[in-house]
């Protein structure tokens, strides 16, 4: 479920962006879990204080990737 969040949003979430976007069952230590486990197995990254997507499956990243100039 937040996997999914982080990849659909259009820019990098915030915490707090991110964390209003999800269903208000989740708590939010269970979200702080998550998120920690997410960077320990190298899913996201956090740069200042937005959450970044960087695993393999990364639609943007592909697409940026796809539009650049081979050296």
């Amino acid at each position: 479920m937040v996997e999914k969040a982080i990849q659909d949003f259009e820019d990098h979430p915030t915490r707090m962006e991110l964390w209003r976007s999800l269903p208000k069952q989740m708590q939010y230590q269970t979200f702080k879990l998550i998120l920690d486990y997410l960077e320990r197995s190298n899913k996201i990254m956090f740069e200042e204080d937005k959450i970044i997507w960087i695993f393999a499956n990364n639609k943007k990243l592909n697409e940026l990737i796809q539009g650049a100039i081979s050296v």
